[in-house]
């Protein structure tokens, strides 16, 4: 692993501190991991199978195990993750 510092505005800092329970550091890996899946998309035209192939890798699911009412249930929400990421992503050069 790799440590990196970055500067977060002091109320924000703040406000972290009344979470001391979450562990920040996850929370940033998390974000950064999520917003190169996105740069990715656009830039190189990954599809959204490909993304999911990655997140069921990531968190170590089996699909055959979900039942069809878990499995429409994350449709959507991959559905509408997948709406927010195309309609928000800006790749700035």
């Amino acid at each position: 692993m790799v440590n990196i510092t970055f500067s977060i505005p002091e109320e924000l800092y703040n406000k972290m501190k009344r979470y001391s329970e979450v562990k920040w550091s996850e929370v940033v890996r998390k974000a950064l991991v999520e917003y190169i899946r996105r740069l990715d998309v656009v830039e190189h035209g990954v599809v959204s199978s490909d993304v999911l192939a990655g997140m069921l890798k990531e968190y170590d699911l089996d699909v055959s195990s979900i039942s069809l009412e878990k499995a429409v249930e994350c449709y959507e929400k991959v559905r509408e993750l997948e709406w927010k990421r195309l309609s928000m992503t800006q790749v700035h050069s």
